[in-house]
């Protein structure tokens, strides 16, 4: 049997045909129409112990929230406290046997006293012609040597409680530092933010430098995107831009973004990352910042759209 095609209906089918395809080119073209695209990422702090010992407490778990300077655990600091303990003993036998200075040269003031007493009884029994000018000089002497060792001891007091005073400052010193090391026993989140990564568990003997946990800031993402040369003239620091979590399956929802920073230097395009001009060579860096609600992941793709 032949089939027979009329003109009308061809050229009808042809029109058509053009039709979808250029609708289907238009939708798809305003879908995927952003100026650039990247990866959330977000700020990461790997915790590490700056103490030594045994690790007594530790309550961290990974996906666990924590709040900035919450503390999470702690670490063995017995040596530390009675190293602490003797230094302070230490300053109170210093502070006990300080001299008192006023005590110390009260007995040879109260002698010097009683020396020009004496000088002045003599001078005038010296003008009745009651006594000698020997007896005089006698006792001029003797209030001058009262003096010298009087002075001499003066210095020799102060000198020594000055030394005192020394001591008990490098005491001090050295208690501040058992103290900072107490402290830094202490195992303190520096940031809000969501365990990545536990290292490590109670009972374990860790030492200054050793990972503990990683911890990022979940609530606060940034989109690392890419642009061209040609788009930097459209992009200002703190500049609003609209923001596309990409979620996979054609969903996706849109967040307001803040440029936060634009690299200086240009840089090859990375493999992972698709520009609006797929011809450039090389693209800029921009960090936007954006508030998470809870469904934006790190290594999240996202696009943008500058306003």
């Amino acid at each position: 049997m032949k089939t027979i095609f009329s003109t009308k209906s061809l050229k009808y089918n042809v029109l058509l045909g053009i039709a979808l395809f250029a609708g289907f080119t238009s939708c798809k073209k305003s879908d995927n129409d952003y100026d650039a695209a990247g990866n959330f990422e977000t700020t990461e702090v790997t915790v590490s112990a700056e103490g030594s010992g045994k690790l007594l407490t530790f309550n961290v778990e990974e996906g666990q929230t924590l709040q900035a300077g919450q503390v999470v655990g702690s670490i063995d600091s017995v040596q530390l406290y009675l190293r602490k303990k003797q230094l302070l003993a230490t300053g109170k036998g210093i502070q006990v046997r300080r001299p008192d200075v006023q005590k110390q040269i009260a007995a040879i003031e109260q002698q010097i006293t009683t020396a020009k007493t004496e000088k002045k009884r003599i001078e005038n029994l010296l003008k009745a012609n009651a006594a000698t000018q020997k007896q005089l000089d006698d006792i001029v002497a003797q209030i001058d040597v009262l003096q010298k060792q009087l002075d001499a001891q003066k210095i020799t007091l102060v000198t020594t409680n000055e030394g005192m005073t020394q001591d008990n400052e490098g005491i001090k010193l050295q208690v501040a530092q058992i103290e900072d090391q107490l402290q830094k026993c202490r195992i303190i989140s520096p940031i809000n933010g969501t365990v990545l990564v536990k290292y490590t568990e109670k009972g374990e003997l860790v030492m200054p430098g050793k990972a503990l946990f990683k911890i990022a800031d979940t609530e606060n993402m940034i989109l690392r995107a890419y642009v061209t040369s040609d788009q930097l003239s459209q992009l200002k620091i703190g500049q609003k831009v609209k923001v596309f979590s990409d979620f996979g399956a054609d969903k996706s929802k849109e967040y307001t973004g803040t440029v936060a920073w634009v690299s200086s230097k240009s840089e090859f395009t990375p493999k992972t990352i698709e520009t609006r001009d797929e011809r450039a060579n090389l693209v800029y860096a921009v960090k936007i910042n954006v508030k998470n609600d809870g469904l934006l992941k790190i290594g999240m793709y996202g696009n943008v759209k500058f306003n």
